[in-house]
């Protein structure tokens, strides 16, 4: 069963996003992230252009994913910059999901700049199927 608190946390942040216009509309926000369920497990993506996935720390903790790395700009001896719009630091963003993750079974794969990140439901988390057994005549 999910925690509740986890699902309001996880709602407050949609009803945030919609009200916003969507993660993309936040500023400074990167990288951009889509997020979905699949019934089995939780996927993320993430528009990580120009990255190693060596570079890329993901950290799973109950009910969260954390990306965390840092993107460079090398300005060499000689060089005169015009215009610089692809920010340099480092960067951290957090997906809440709805229910806890199996952290031990998480996968995650960097192609063509983009981050997919597989994210098993916790066993908790699943439905379960309950059987009712008969106890005898009732009274």
């Amino acid at each position: 069963m999910t925690n509740g608190i986890d699902q309001l946390h996880w709602l407050r942040e949609q009803v945030g996003q919609l009200w916003n216009g969507g993660v993309a509309a936040e500023a400074g926000v990167y990288p951009a992230i889509n997020v979905w369920d699949d019934g089995e497990s939780f996927r993320a993506e993430a528009e990580l252009p120009g990255f190693k996935i060596e570079d890329v720390e993901l950290v799973v903790a109950g009910s969260q994913l954390q990306i965390r790395s840092r993107r460079t700009f090398e300005l060499r001896e000689g060089w005169t910059v015009h215009r610089q719009e692809r920010a340099s630091g480092e960067f951290s963003r957090t997906a809440t999901f709805p229910a806890e993750i199996d952290a031990d079974k998480v996968q995650a794969a960097l192609k063509d700049g983009v981050l997919s990140v597989t994210l098993p439901k916790a066993p908790s988390a699943k439905p379960r199927k309950i059987e009712v057994k008969v106890l005898g005549p009732v009274k």
